[in-house]
């Protein structure tokens, strides 16, 4: 397991072996991808990606962007999906990404969860109970931004590391208490389980979360035309999705592809999937500019004041590259 302790002990030696580490070319592609539900999915699911590319596309799961980090400072992984609090604690410690495409931004598709019977019927219950997340996702940024709105201390909450299939596990085992994390660990803690809040209400009190597409920056700057092909099939995915919601989920077949993928249940998807926005290819020119910038600042600021990160840069401008979406837009 990645926790953020590994993460930041690992990454000075993986950045000074990324040379040694980095071998693929645009023939042969790694990508890191998540279980979250998304459009794109379909496209992952049909090759379209490689016939966009004419490249061979090395498909690697992770189960979280800490994890998908690491394998891109290592040079392991050339394009990752990452949330935005992962993200922003890698561009603060000077890996080498560039984020090329806003995946989602994240709703009611991530939430905490508090089991039935734990005795936590309000904020105020959180103190002294287990709450588990994935250390350095968006799931964890969330739910230190919520103790923070609360005004708990997350001292006074047993805050406990977990990957989202050891959270399902120790859900069944009755060990924690409650949860913060996306499916389909979430829906298998909802079966017996209620919604205390949703990203969805955090991002409306300060604390917004995306999901990204990021890319090695030496990588990008080898093989354009493979980044910018593969924002271009992603995108074509979103739009797909946005011009027609119910007509996209009405395909089983789709449907059966996103579950397969993500290890949701097929009767789940269509809400999985309204529980985020995908960023058309014209709202990721203007969103890929101030406002990406802007929210990885404000999440490096909250991650240092909350201790996860040590410094912050000056500016997170050179981890945001538009240029891809808009190539793709042309």
């Amino acid at each position: 397991m990645h926790t953020f302790t590994t993460f930041k002990r690992w990454l000075p030696a993986l950045l000074l072996g990324v040379t040694a580490g980095f071998a693929a070319a645009a023939d042969e592609v790694t990508v890191a991808y998540q279980t979250t539900v998304e459009p794109a999915k379909v496209a992952q699911a049909d090759g379209l990606y490689e016939k966009a590319t004419g490249s061979k596309i090395n498909w690697r799961k992770f189960e979280s962007g800490a994890e998908v980090i690491t394998a891109v400072a290592s040079g392991d992984v050339q394009i990752g999906y990452v949330g935005s609090s992962p993200l922003a604690a890698a561009a603060s410690r000077s890996v080498p990404l560039q984020t090329f495409l806003v995946a989602a931004q994240i709703g009611s598709a991530e939430a905490l969860v508090v089991r039935n019977g734990s005795g936590i019927a309000k904020p105020a219950d959180l103190a002294g109970k287990k709450i588990a997340v994935p250390f350095v996702s968006t799931t964890h940024y969330s739910l230190l931004a919520a103790l923070k709105h609360w005004k708990i201390d997350p001292a006074k909450v047993q805050i406990i590391n977990l990957r989202p299939s050891e959270i399902t596990a120790a859900w069944q085992r009755g060990d924690i208490d409650a949860a913060y994390v996306w499916d389909p660990a979430l829906g298998k803690a909802k079966e017996n389980g209620k919604i205390l809040v949703s990203s969805s209400d955090v991002a409306k009190w300060g604390a917004p979360t995306f999901d990204a597409w990021v890319v090695r920056k030496d990588f990008a700057e080898k093989n354009p035309k493979f980044v910018e092909q593969f924002a271009k099939v992603t995108l074509k995915a979103y739009a797909d999705y946005r011009a027609n919601p119910k007509g996209f989920v009405s395909d089983a077949a789709r449907v059966e592809k996103i579950a397969r993928l993500t290890g949701s249940k097929p009767e789940e998807v269509a809400s999985l999937l309204e529980g985020n926005s995908y960023p058309t290819a014209s709202e990721q020119t203007n969103i890929l500019g101030k406002a990406t910038v802007k929210a990885l600042t404000d999440t490096s600021a909250f991650l240092k004041e909350q201790g996860k990160v040590d410094s912050v840069q000056q500016s997170y401008a050179e981890y945001v590259n538009p240029g891809f979406a808009k190539s793709a837009v042309k």
